[in-house]
């Protein structure tokens, strides 16, 4: 039997859409999408607005499209969204929308294919659905066998080369489908494409989180006309970032859930969907909509500590500014809460509970008694067990409580109340969805965990032995003698760089009390200054007693940060801390201290930052930040504290958000022995078979994955010279798609401690020259496909970022050659120094356009040189080369020099590669129609060359 063509897929869609109540209208190129437009916004409006016989004339037609023809992608989806003023020829207004986003279901539906635009170059388009006649969703189809992946990318390449075309309406696009017919997933489309990643598209799903990948069960679910349509309207948000976010399925279906139990009873519920899954966007939207319904006075998002508070806020008008109001006292909050303007209060339960139990605002609070008050409880957790909750509950009669939590408190994990264990369902009632962590591993929603434990205990002689106590847990003494922690932070400091795969990622290091921490910071700082170490460390704690999370443990119980705290011990932990403090301000330039709480809150804002940007390169924590702290840049946690349950997995979960294809798990080292620990909040939290989806595979594993995929390499490709002899296209696919995996694999395999050389069967060099290859035909398909050639390699993805290194750029080499003038270049350091030079001018990615010219200086200029002369000859040399080439460039292509620099400096500022209206500016003479095409293809490559060789890459 022969497989599915792509031509027979489309047809097969578009047959299934006009079965659906989707008409079906032939639209070939821009002219024809134009007239078919008029027509629907006519058609919509007169049935929207009950404007009758409503036509358009070519002058009133021409304003919207003015209007239409307006801004970047997302400047355009908010115009869709809004209405617009038309002046009609008689001088009457009137106001016309473009998507009925209330009623999504009273908009015009229809789907077209093979519609061609011209931009860089002509592009056709497979399948297009038009909602009033813009086009809102854009499918991409690739034949049955053919990797998902393949339409992603085509959708990058036509971004850049032809959707802003003409009228540019194809940058009305707010969703995309990519589907093989196998498997099926959509995204949000965005202004830029350096925001598209793969790691953002998404299978759709049932309620009960089973997957519909097919594309013909996808279609029936998720592209029926008032679904799809209730997507864009409800379920997107554009951010205050500019950024176009769609919602996922478990999202959705966690928000109409709840609506609807809002609009239907007056019960509580909760809902569980695992750490990392985006919870704060669902709860963010849930506000949204809830505050809007008629029979609602007010909704208030409670927190349970000021950081939380302050998080929370960020986050919620990173999606939409303006969109919460938060309280910095009690006074305040009751002044928002009896605000009619006010309609979502954020707000941490100790302040709520100020409001409701003070005399002094007894007066101000009486009139909300009655009121329709939603409440939703962000990680309803310990704080929800205690009087605050019951208080609340008591005190507004017409309330309603609705709990998020990525870990509930269960029967296993609950502590005593009242003489009683409460868990989350005693006080929230029913879960109205569940989305656990095995849920979303499987969705590749967040990232597997790579737990290690190191310590004597370990059997085997491995990377991972450390003769150090780690069962001894209670014994203080033995856990926090000076031996062991010198030897932990040796460890530390030694594989640190392995595991973040610095300065791509970057870790925290809980430990179990300040005293600990204290002592551990001050062996960093001794240990950093005494190797001349680069590594950045900083750390947050709290001074009193005990640190606003003090539940990190996963007891639910106070968890004392000193025991017997004495108020001279207090004064020691905060003058440490702001000797901390000093260390960070003198390291960024900050002004920090503890001298009011303000101040010690505003360096918390700033750690947070700081932490996030990858700035930090380890942050050392007791309590703070192991819950509710997001940044996806930070992969490794190390672990001196026990933990367990609900707090080992919140702690374990800060490093396994989704970032790129480099981080492939979040790392956890233990210098304790969780493993017991660790199995069982895994299962209490999933199910009991769910460590094998939760935890990566043992090391070895890998590495005969990676040792069968050197066998396969090599039976295509014997010798590295043998990759030159492949015979067509064909095997040349073969090499890469086989050489790839290589690399996926070894990306996972080096940030194992275990991780030796000699475990693998391609050496290392053996690899770098493989890799040298593989680049060859990178670069190549990249040239041949600025010619427009066409090639089945066009399309494939080389996983780039998985070669890409930052830290290995041209100033990393002029370094190098300094360290090797310094050695007198000889020797086996000598040696080994040119060696690492020439293996990065020929492996890295970044440096290979530049390969030449740096040979040249090392051949013409470095003979001579002092050591501290290198960098200085380097500048003047490269000045000398840019120059010419740009010189060149201009004369050559008949380019005018100062609008050339303009762009050069545009492009600097904003990584966007110049449009076709850029380039025919920057001519000297504009190309005639029939050469313009090839005018523009020709010099944008000229000019990407320049800019890949001379700015790209410097460091």
């Amino acid at each position: 039997m022969a497989i599915q063509s792509e031509a027979a897929l489309e047809e097969a869609l578009i047959k299934q859409l006009q079965s659906m109540e989707y008409s079906r209208v032939e639209i070939l190129d821009e002219s024809a999408m134009l007239a078919n437009l008029r027509r629907q916004l006519e058609l919509h409006n007169e049935n929207t607005h009950h404007i009758p016989n409503l036509r358009f004339s070519d002058k009133e037609y021409e304003q919207i499209l003015n209007k239409l023809n307006t801004g970047n992608v997302f400047d355009r989806a908010e115009i869709l969204r809004d209405k617009f003023a038309l002046k009609r020829d008689n001088g009457d207004v009137i106001w016309i929308t473009f998507l009925n986003h209330v009623d999504w279901c009273q908009n015009e539906f229809q789907v077209t294919n093979q519609i061609s635009t011209e931009g860089n170059r002509k592009n056709r388009y497979d399948v297009t659905i038009l909602i009033n006649g813009l086009p809102l969703v854009q499918i991409e189809l690739k034949r049955r066998g053919m990797d998902l992946k393949v339409a992603f990318d085509q959708i990058i390449r036509y971004k850049h080369e032809s959707y802003d075309a003409g009228y540019g309406l194809f940058q009305y696009v707010q969703l995309f489908v990519i589907s093989n017919g196998v498997n099926t997933k959509y995204f949000s489309n965005n202004k830029s494409i350096k925001e598209f990643t793969f790691k953002q598209t998404f299978f759709w799903s049932t309620k009960e989180n089973k997957r519909i990948s097919d594309l013909h069960d996808f279609s029936a679910e998720f592209l029926k006309p008032c679904h799809v349509a209730k997507m864009i309207s409800r379920y997107m948000v554009l951010t205050v970032d500019k950024l176009l976010l769609v919602m996922r399925p478990y999202q959705y279906y966690a928000v109409e859930a709840l609506i609807e139990k809002v609009k239907t009873s007056k019960s509580n519920a909760y809902i569980w969907h695992t750490t990392g899954s985006g919870k704060t966007l669902t709860s963010f939207k849930t506000s949204q909509i809830v505050a809007e319904l008629p029979e609602v006075d007010k909704v208030v998002f409670v927190v349970d500590r000021k950081d939380l508070d302050y998080q929370t806020e960020r986050e919620f008008n990173h999606f939409e500014e303006g969109s919460v109001d938060s309280a910095p006292n009690t006074s305040e909050l009751v002044k928002k809460l009896n605000d009619p303007t006010s309609k979502i209060v954020l707000t941490t339960i100790q302040k709520l509970n100020n409001a409701i139990t003070r005399d002094r605002h007894a007066i101000k609070m009486d009139g909300l008694k009655d009121k329709r008050v939603i409440f939703i409880f962000d990680e309803c957790h310990r704080s929800q067990f205690g009087e605050n909750h019951k208080n609340i509950k008591q005190y507004f009669s017409n309330c309603q409580m609705f709990g998020f939590t990525g870990t509930p408190i269960l029967e296993k994990n609950a502590s005593l109340h009242g003489g009683r264990k409460q868990t989350t369902a005693d006080l929230f009632g029913t879960c109205l969805h569940k989305y656990l962590i095995v849920d979303a591993i499987r969705d590749e929603n967040v990232l597997r965990f790579s737990v290690e434990y190191v310590g004597r205990y370990k059997k085997k002689e491995s990377g991972s032995h450390l003769d150090i106590d780690v069962e001894s847990i209670d014994t203080k003494e033995l856990m926090e003698a000076d031996d062991r922690l010198n030897k932990i932070t040796d460890y530390i400091i030694d594989h640190h760089r392995q595991k973040t795969k610095h300065p791509d990622f970057t870790a925290m290091f809980c430990v179990d009390s300040v005293d600990s921490l204290i002592r551990y910071y001050d062996l960093f700082k001794q240990k950093i200054a005494e190797t001349g170490s680069d590594l950045k460390i900083a750390t947050i704690f709290s001074y009193q007693q005990n640190e606003a999370n003090p539940e990190a443990d996963g007891t639910g119980d106070v968890i004392p940060e000193d025991d017997g705290v004495t108020p001279e011990k207090i004064v020691y932990s905060r003058d440490k801390l702001d000797q901390y403090i000093n260390d960070y301000n003198e390291m960024f330039g900050t002004k920090f201290s503890t001298k009011d709480s303000q101040d010690y809150y505003n360096y918390y804002k700033d750690i947070a930052k700081r932490v996030r940007q990858g700035q930090v390169d380890i942050l050392l924590v007791v309590n703070m930040f192991l819950t509710g702290f997001d940044s996806p840049r930070l992969n490794t946690l190390y672990v001196d504290k026990n933990l367990k349950y609900h707090g080992l997995i919140q702690a374990f979960s800060r490093t396994n958000r989704i970032l790129n294809d480099k981080k492939s798990q979040g790392n956890i080292i233990c210098f304790r022995n969780l493993k017991e620990k660790t199995d069982e909040a895994i299962a209490l939290f999933s199910n009991k078979d769910a460590k094998e989806t939760v935890l990566l595979e043992p090391y070895e594993n890998y590495v005969e994955k990676y040792n069968l995929a050197v066998e396969a390499l090599l039976a295509l490709t014997p010798t590295v010279s043998s990759v030159d002899d492949l015979q067509d296209e064909n095997e040349q696919l073969l090499f890469v798609t086989r050489f790839r995996e290589l690399l996926k694999l070894k990306n996972v395999i080096t940030s194992f401690t275990d991780y030796k050389e000699g475990d693998l069967a391609l050496t290392e060099q053996g690899f770098e020259d493989y890799k040298s290859k593989y680049l060859d035909i990178y670069e190549r398909v990249k040239h041949e496909n600025a010619k427009e050639k066409d090639s089945i390699l066009n399309d494939v993805d080389f996983e780039i970022v998985l070669i890409h290194r930052d830290q290995i750029n041209v100033a990393y080499i002029i370094l190098l050659l300094t360290e090797w003038l310094k050695n007198g270049g000889k020797g086996k350091k000598g040696e080994g120094i040119k060696k690492q030079i020439d293996d990065y001018l020929s492996g890295e990615i970044q440096l290979r356009s530049k390969r030449a010219l740096i040979e040249q200086f090392i051949e013409e200029s470095l003979s001579g040189l002092s050591p501290d002369g290198v960098a200085e000859e380097f500048e003047v040399f490269w000045a000398r080369k840019k120059k010419a080439a740009f010189d060149t460039l201009c004369q050559s292509e008949g380019v005018n020099g100062p609008k050339l620099q303009a762009l050069l400096e545009g492009y600097e500022f904003t990584n966007q590669a110049p449009r076709s209206e850029e380039l025919i500016e920057v001519l000297e003479q504009k190309p005639k129609i029939l050469e313009r095409k090839s005018t523009l293809v020709r010099v944008g490559d000229a000019i990407a060359r320049f800019i890949d060789t001379f700015i790209e890459g410097m460091g």
